[in-house]
């Protein structure tokens, strides 16, 4: 593709992609993963170059630490963290599961702070108090604004500043209910850039629809990282979807890249069938619709070059080729290229008279047509070939 053409001295490092499927993923209304799924997924993940898994939440039950600490002894060539509230009992519940990483959230927005009863001298205190123990019993430490997109930006200033001095490695910025826009993310960054020199992440929600979009942006800020999840499958309306940033970063030509997009449908669709979550058509990526065309404009296009109208080849993320499928909306170069490939040649003229009976018969339908109506259409117009 045209973004193969930079050489890669040209690009800068990828963000460091943080997989929270099998955390905030599993958070998802009405998900539950089995121990064999929660393996395989981190299996698939790891395969499939994701630098970093969040892999639950040790604290909320025995079960869950055990199914983390079979996940940690695969020794997967990723980094493995377990999420904790800011509590001493929660950081040693994850120091037993076996990860070598932990994140610690705290609250940083006036109403999460209210709603706790506490204000941000209990989130100094907290840092001072729970991060050199943490250091002690993990190789990484990171920690959290929950609510951050609503919090105060100077109390963010600070919070990231404190993070930094007690030894946090980095500080997530949480966009919780998922109110960010691009431009806001940007701003805070580079707000964020300029006060501090720890590693930043951004955590997206998709309330708004704008979870992958805050993710790239903030990584064109500057962001060092980004948390993801296959699908977007998360809380709510989900988060930033691993596919659409996967794929986002390599077409901008800007990035190198750790993810093998080659493994993301496949990746996509195990996620979704363990999660009895159903892809929908049009999903970016990895929808059915994603690399399906009717219309008779573009259509005729794609044959004639098949990045005229997709921005990329099916085969990057596992797909097999794209198809052109006959409707209300398909053309005369359509109608041929369909019936070529069943062995029958049409003339342009034939294709015009055949196209007046399926525009018909697939608005009386209100759909595509299937094969055997278009082979009985053809049949039913005796159209000479």
């Amino acid at each position: 593709m045209f973004t193969d053409s930079l050489r890669s001295s040209e690009r800068g490092s990828a963000p460091w992609i943080i997989d929270t499927t099998l955390r905030d993923g599993e958070q998802a209304p009405g998900v539950v993963f089995s121990a064999q799924e929660k393996r395989r997924i981190a299996i698939m993940l790891a395969e499939a170059g994701v630098n970093e898994l969040e892999v639950g939440y040790p604290a909320i039950s025995q079960e869950e630490r055990s199914v983390i600490s079979e996940i940690a002894a695969l020794n997967l060539p990723t980094r493995l963290t377990s999420w904790a509230r800011a509590t001493m009992n929660d950081i040693e519940k994850a120091a037993l599961s076996g990860t070598e990483a932990v994140h610690i959230s705290f609250p940083l927005s006036a109403l999460y702070l209210k709603l706790m009863g506490r204000d941000y001298l209990w989130v100094k205190r907290q840092l001072e108090e729970l991060l050199p123990v943490a250091k002690q019993l993990f190789d990484f430490v990171s920690v959290g604004g929950q609510d951050a997109t609503r919090a105060d930006p100077e109390m963010l200033r600070t919070f990231a500043v404190d993070a930094e001095a007690c030894g946090a490695q980095r500080v997530r910025i949480a966009d919780t209910v998922g109110i960010a826009t691009p431009s806001s993310v940007a701003t805070m960054m580079q707000s964020l850039k300029a006060i501090s020199g720890i590693e930043l992440e951004f955590h997206a929600h998709n309330d708004l629809g704008m979870a992958s979009a805050n993710a790239f942006t903030a990584v064109e800020a500057g962001c060092d990282a980004i948390s993801v999840s296959v699908t977007g499958l998360g809380e709510r309306a989900g988060n930033a979807s691993l596919e659409e940033i996967a794929m986002a970063l390599k077409l901008s030509g800007k990035y190198e890249s750790t993810i093998d997009t080659r493994q993301l449908s496949e990746l996509c669709r195990y996620v979704s069938m363990a999660a009895g979550r159903t892809i929908q058509p049009q999903k970016p990526v990895v929808g059915k619709t994603a690399f399906q065309h009717e219309s008779g404009i573009h259509c005729a296009a794609l044959i004639k070059h098949p990045l005229s109208y997709q921005p990329f080849l099916p085969g990057e993320v596992g797909r097999s080729a794209h198809e052109l499928v006959i409707g209300k909306h398909s053309g005369s170069a359509s109608l041929q290229h369909y019936y070529a490939a069943r062995g029958v040649t049409l003339t342009r003229t034939e294709a015009h008279e055949l196209l007046g009976a399926v525009r018909s018969a697939a608005s009386k339908q209100k759909r595509l047509l299937r094969p055997d109506e278009l082979d009985r259409i053809y049949s039913t117009l005796n159209v000479r070939h």
